[in-house]
């Protein structure tokens, strides 16, 4: 509510101006968790591509189990593809940080408040959200293929490797889910 004696117009902007500089910092916040999740998930794509060495045996014992080399060539491409969108994912996420940072700091009045293109913003955050998602379903590939390797062939029936790939893939999926319904209805909003 306007205070006695001020303009209807001041408040306005000065309501218009905290709204935004909460929702600036809120996109901020946001972009900050993309890029330090992608940055966790990164990791575990190097230490996959480190548990698996060419003629690896599995823990089964029937050698018959053992892993050939088309599973660690799909292994290193899950991991790579993986690797690409965690990083682009990231790159789109500190990119918006920026251009946002950038734009707060033309404005010394108002320090905290931006002025961006919210159709832009979302675009890229849905990019972001989309890498990451992307990464993630390869990363699981990826996973399987290191439970395999690891573990015996999911077609051998090695029920510590069926056991591991179905507790991976439930968990896994669930959470994707969740996420991406997340992104879809705050997006929508």
């Amino acid at each position: 509510m306007a205070e006695s004696g001020e303009n209807p117009k001041d408040y306005s902007r000065r309501s218009s101006s905290s709204s935004s500089s909460s929702t600036t910092s809120i996109h901020v916040t946001a972009l900050d968790g993309i890029v330090n999740v992608n940055s966790l998930f990164t990791i575990a794509v190097f230490v996959g591509l480190s548990l698996t060495t060419p003629g690896q045996h599995s823990l089964e014992n029937p050698n018959a189990c053992d892993a050939g080399i088309d599973v660690a060539k799909k292994l290193l491409v899950f991991e790579v593809v993986s690797f690409s969108f965690f990083l682009f994912s990231s790159l789109v996420a500190q990119g918006l940080k920026l251009a946002i940072n950038l734009l707060n700091s033309k404005d010394v009045d108002e320090a905290f408040r931006a002025h961006i293109n919210l159709k832009v913003l979302r675009w890229g955050m849905m990019g972001s959200a989309f890498g990451s998602v992307m990464g993630c379903v390869f990363l699981m590939l990826s996973i399987i293929d290191v439970i395999q390797i690891r573990l015996g062939m999911l077609s051998c029936g090695s029920k510590s490797a069926v056991h591991a790939v179905t507790a991976l893939v439930v968990l896994v999926s669930s959470a994707l889910l969740v996420y991406v319904s997340t992104a879809i209805y705050a997006f929508s909003r």
